[in-house]
């Protein structure tokens, strides 16, 4: 999105404390077309390199909120207030917590919502992974490269999505898969030691140095109050009079995983950020206010 404003010259500026997003979580990329094969972290360099040619205004800060003004907006940051023309929301997502207790305590103790962050640190211990779809298995082929062990446990009667990732980790030597397991409490001191799981109304306490939660996302939307959301809380977005991803708010877009669009993919994310672009830029003009 940012790329292409630049080259629409549009005036614009970028706000977030987390340039990359849910990409940097990705251990290998292998559906991005021009790389066959590329990790999350990797990926993004590319991203900054290409945003630095545009010389872009950066501005790392988090946005707490958005509010109409007269026929612009406010965007308030930690920083400042913003004042602007258009908005264009592609905020992303954020991981879902498992909300037992231990859990806020250990957040950054032991505790971590991204393997591929984190998976060096855990080198030789035995860890948790906590989730039952493609996220938690990629966490924990991940995580089997550097720990002892890894209990990969989900609430679910078997591991689901991806065929092939289930059956590389129930081959491997290091991954014990742990199903029909209810997650109770995490324990620890200054750091985790152990999980509490309960299977069958038996608990059981495994021992642990780690624990990676992987269920799921939701909306980094708690911002905006603007725009109208699905039961999901994503943000519902529109094409009209070929202005694309427009939202109930005139003048504030939204693209990627933060909006209704079913398909989370880094390569819709990317083509969804320019559409909405082009569609702020034909806006823009249809208003006549100048870019």
């Amino acid at each position: 999105a940012a790329v292409y404003a630049a080259r629409q010259k549009i005036k614009f500026c970028v706000v977030t404390k987390d340039i990359g997003g849910q990409t940097r979580w990705s251990s290998d990329v292998e559906n991005y077309l021009g790389f066959h094969l590329v990790s999350g972290e990797q990926l993004v360099e590319k991203f900054q390199e290409h945003i630095r040619d545009y010389k872009i205004e950066l501005k790392e800060s988090e946005v707490k909120e958005i509010k109409k003004k007269d026929s612009c907006f406010i965007v308030v940051t930690e920083k400042e207030n913003l004042e602007t023309k258009t908005i264009l929301i592609a905020s992303g997502k954020k991981p879902r917590m498992l909300n037992v207790p231990g859990e806020k305590e250990f957040r950054g103790r032991g505790i971590s919502y991204c393997a591929t962050c984190d998976a060096p640190l855990f080198r030789d211990k035995k860890v948790a992974v906590i989730g039952g779809g493609n996220a938690a298995l990629d966490a924990a082929l991940l995580l089997e490269k550097y720990c002892s062990k890894v209990y990969l446990i989900t609430i679910n009667e078997k591991m689901m999505d991806d065929e092939l990732l289930v059956e590389k980790a129930t081959k491997s030597k290091k991954i014990e898969i742990i199903t029909k397991a209810n997650t109770k409490e995490i324990k620890g001191n200054k750091f985790v030691k152990s999980i509490v799981i309960e299977t069958n109304g038996s608990k059981k306490e495994l021992k642990v140095e780690g624990v990676f939660i992987e269920i799921g996302s939701i909306p980094s939307v708690d911002f905006d109050k603007l725009t109208e959301k699905n039961k999901w809380n994503e943000i519902v977005i529109h094409s009209e009079n070929y202005i694309s991803n427009q939202t109930s708010v005139p003048g504030i877009f939204a693209a990627g995983d933060c909006t209704d669009v079913p398909e989370k993919q880094i390569i819709v994310a990317a083509g969804e950020g320019v559409k909405a672009v082009l569609g702020v830029f034909k806006y823009l003009g249809k208003q006549k206010i100048g870019y």
